[in-house]
């Protein structure tokens, strides 16, 4: 279902899926440039929602502000952005109850661990896809708390280096994944489904 999501600042559009007796709900952080629209997203999603987990899929700008180049880069902006629909679904009648997780995919990851580093117990779980999890600083890298996967493309290799310079900097529970043969948007054969199914296993594992 499509619904609004009320920010300080700005009324953000989502999507919503909550799958018959879900114990926690998943809400993503996409790249820039992508939105709640995007397939490879929607896919992970769909994987999660058959297991029974509820997701939200939100643009964390508005339209207007998707023009501007920068604010995709925002990372403080993105990571204030997801607090507050934290707080949304802790206030909604229908997710006030659910364990919560963040995915994040690029820039979006970092903005979910700096989110996940303020809100603390809160945040039960974190997926990154292909993050860029090192825009976020080392002091709130090691603030996480969130049981954190850091899922990369075997042939991504900036971005593995990128990856394992935080991960070094979490003192979280962790696990890094390298998909091998994959590429930054895991567009090969069987990638995506890969990722899906890791991200799915370990939100099943925290959320409940």
């Amino acid at each position: 279902m499509d619904v609004i999501v009320n920010a300080r600042n700005a009324d953000l559009e989502g999507t919503l899926v909550l799958p018959h007796g879900a114990k926690g709900i998943v809400l993503f952080a996409h790249g820039s440039g992508s939105s709640r629209f995007s397939p490879r997203n929607n896919y992970v999603a769909k994987t999660l929602n058959d297991a029974g987990i509820a997701t939200l899929l939100i643009d964390l700008l508005t339209r207007e502000e998707d023009l501007d180049y920068d604010m995709r880069f925002d990372i403080m902006l993105l990571a204030e952005r997801l607090q507050d629909a934290t707080g949304w679904l802790q206030r909604d009648e229908r997710t006030k109850d659910l364990k919560i997780g963040y995915f994040g995919a690029s820039t979006g990851a970092a903005a979910a661990l700096k989110a996940a580093a303020r809100l603390g117990k809160t945040i039960h779980a974190v997926v990154s896809r292909g993050g860029r999890p090192d825009l976020a600083s080392i002091q709130e890298l090691g603030k996480v708390s969130s049981p954190t996967l850091l899922i990369v493309g075997g042939n991504d290799d900036v971005v593995i280096e990128l990856n394992r310079r935080a991960f070094a900097s979490l003192a979280c529970e962790k696990e890094m994944k390298i998909i091998p043969g994959a590429t930054h948007l895991f567009e090969e054969p069987g990638k995506l489904e890969q990722v899906a199914i890791d991200a799915r296993n370990w939100f099943s594992q925290y959320l409940g």
